[in-house]
């Protein structure tokens, strides 16, 4: 088996996708420990860098930019390449550019999903997406690995203390919101307003702290459940919207917890990350793509024949998006 020395990994999406593809740069650099591992992203999801030690440079791209600057963006970064003197390159992706790409970085070990193009590879792997995300991404390992695959882990890294009113393995916290990216092209994931305002209701009727997690993404969401006042007034509420440094201490602020309550979002993953007790919220995603099999993972969904339909059978929400009609009490009867 080769020795590599210098790795690069292509993974575009959100942050979500970054922690997703993390078991695949985890087993890499279990096998290859003095390999130095960078990785081609986003912008938008630079900070995975803020969630693990094993990631030694970043590269953004920005393919969504529009026209034809997404191709000078993409030229850009194969030249980028030439330079670094990488031994060997893997990236997801199941568009048949993605080998072009691969093929014109001159990289000589080139790992990527069998398509029309996959001849331009050295080694292709099969894509199979009816499995959970994290194990579709590490099979582009096995070409190059003995290891098994693991769940996505945080370690984490830097001081943080929990605020004195939160008591450890007792309070709940809601993160209800989606990146503004998702609803700006209609594709939303998260229950009405009313959902969120009567599910944290009765939470704090049951004597429960809830601690509300949140971003400028989710300002406008946040802002419509803050006009209500039993819930703003309520002693057992905490407001920490926009009040965590970075995602390593909203991690931190999860791990701690007693519950998180969530939809498809990044912030999920970070849940399932550092192992809390999860409500996952699902309406037209697949639950079974984005979330391991565990016991303490608890899917929340209204369970109608059309879903999940995201991605494989449209690009966007349906007009109606009846999937996202889930009634709160499905939460609460399961909270004692």
């Amino acid at each position: 088996m080769k020795n590599y020395k210098n790795i690069l990994f292509i993974n575009y999406g959100g942050i979500g996708d970054e922690i997703l593809f993390l078991p695949t740069i985890d087993s890499i650099k279990k096998e290859f420990p003095n390999a130095k591992i960078t990785l081609a992203l986003e912008p938008r999801s630079k900070s995975i860098q803020n969630l693990t030690n094993k990631i030694d440079e970043v590269i953004c791209v920005d393919i969504k930019a529009l026209g034809y600057k997404k191709y000078f963006n993409i030229l850009k970064f194969i030249i980028k390449t030439w330079f670094k003197n990488f031994d060997c390159v893997i990236s997801s992706g199941k568009n048949p550019l993605v080998a072009v790409i691969l093929f014109l970085t001159g990289i000589k070990e080139r790992i990527g999903y069998d398509s029309k193009t996959s001849f331009l590879l050295t080694k292709k792997v099969k894509l199979n997406e009816n499995q959970y995300a994290g194990q579709m991404y590490h099979d582009l390992a096995k070409p190059i690995i003995n290891g098994e695959y693991q769940d996505p882990n945080i370690e984490i890294i830097g001081e943080f203390e929990l605020n004195p009113e939160l008591k450890k393995e007792e309070y709940i916290c809601i993160h209800p919101g989606v990146s503004k990216m998702s609803i700006s092209k209609n594709i939303l994931k998260c229950p009405s307003i009313n959902f969120w305002n009567n599910l944290i209701e009765g939470l704090l009727n049951k004597g429960k702290q809830v601690v509300l997690l949140g971003t400028k993404d989710d300002k406008d969401l946040i802002e419509e459940i803050l006009k209500n006042e039993k819930i703003k007034q309520n002693p057992n509420f905490i407001n920490y919207y926009n009040k965590t440094k970075n995602i390593m201490e909203m991690a931190f602020i999860m791990k701690n917890s007693n519950k998180v309550i969530c939809v498809d979002s990044a912030p999920l993953h970070v849940a399932v990350c550092v192992k809390s007790n999860i409500f996952a919220i699902f309406g037209p995603t697949s639950e079974i793509k984005l979330v391991p099999k565990r016991e303490n993972i608890l899917i929340i969904k209204n369970d109608i024949e059309c879903r999940p339909c995201l991605w494989h059978k449209r690009a966007c929400n349906c007009e109606n998006s009846k999937c996202l009609n889930i009634d709160y009490n499905l939460i609460l009867d399961k909270i004692n």
